[in-house]
């Protein structure tokens, strides 16, 4: 077979410890560390296969890109892709998938059990010398919070949310999913959408940023939140208004939140979430749920074997 031309937009996003690229056919791979939406129409012009991570792919660009047969994203989310012109010009999408199902559900009870129990705040405080100031074996200066007996509404059942439930249900939470917004008949299983923000001490979602998604929590879902609970997201920031979060926060509607995703990423130095790094109650991570050793070989295993697959005529996840 004629040599496969690759192209990698985004390689920094992979460290570079992990193994990548072993193709078992004849190649060329071309990895930019990054790349701007400018750079993209030129970069995969003469490629046969383009990897992306968070590049983003548009109409304008695939015109440009005849030979292009492939687009192979190296996550499981597919929003940054213009689908329906890879579509229209029998470019095969294929994404990766599961490789982060112990990394993402970790990470989320570790932002869980750091809010309910005030980790970051009484490790500042100790830093800060309370604890000598207290003059006694403990101080009670942050709320403890028990994960047993409390309740977890999830918004996404997937493979992620489902082991999610599987890790709550072992604490001895009660688990509500949740149906569709504005659905007055939830499937078999669901709880109905309001009736979780009513009832949830805990609100975790692994939902994917589609249209119907995005600022699916705002203000008006605050509000409805009777018990005061914490909000964890570690999916896609899109999915929360921030300035809205921002007010809930600040105003006491929830007890707490902790992103490891912003709308836009990074986050600018003037947005919402920056501005609730102070409060004892947020935490915000990097976007490195998803990121554990393992899990990052994983993925990069898993992007080997959908390029080596592709090549064999079978393809696999594909999104269109």
């Amino acid at each position: 077979m004629d040599r496969l031309h690759i192209v990698f937009l985004d390689r920094e996003t992979l460290p570079r410890s992990v193994r990548f690229g072993d193709f078992r056919f004849p190649f060329d791979l071309v990895s930019y560390e990054r790349s701007a939406t400018a750079d993209v129409r030129a970069r995969i012009r003469d490629a046969d296969v383009v990897i992306t991570n968070k590049v983003p792919i548009g109409r304008d660009d695939l015109e440009g890109a005849g030979r292009l047969r492939l687009i192979a994203v190296a996550a499981t989310g597919t929003n940054m892709i213009d689908l329906a012109a890879a579509k229209d010009r029998g470019v095969i999408v294929s994404n990766v998938r599961n490789y982060s199902k112990h990394s993402v559900p970790e990470h989320t009870f570790a932002l869980m059990l750091a809010l309910r129990r005030s980790l970051v705040p009484y490790r500042a405080s100790v830093s800060a010398g309370r604890w000598q100031e207290a003059q006694q074996f403990c101080y009670f200066d942050y709320p403890i919070v028990d994960l047993g007996g409390s309740t977890l509404g999830l918004f996404g059942s997937g493979a992620l949310g489902s082991a999610v439930a599987r890790i709550a249900e072992a604490f001895g939470m009660t688990v509500l999913i949740a149906g569709r917004k504005n659905d007055p008949q939830p499937a078999p299983g669901r709880v109905g959408f309001d009736e979780v923000l009513e009832r949830a001490d805990v609100l975790s979602l692994h939902l994917p940023l589609l249209p119907e998604t995005r600022n699916l929590i705002g203000a008006a879902e605050f509000a409805q939140m009777q018990r005061r609970p914490i909000l964890i997201n570690t999916a896609r920031g899109g999915l929360v208004n921030e300035s809205d979060l921002q007010a809930a926060l600040m105003s006491g509607q929830i007890a707490g939140a902790a992103f490891d995703v912003s709308a836009a990423e990074p986050p600018s130095a003037d947005s919402p979430l920056m501005k609730l790094l102070d409060m004892p109650n947020f935490i915000l991570t990097p976007h490195v749920a998803w990121a554990s050793q393992g899990a990052i070989q994983a993925l990069a295993d898993q992007l080997t074997e959908t390029i080596e697959l592709f090549v064999a005529g079978t393809p696999r996840n594909v999104v269109t």
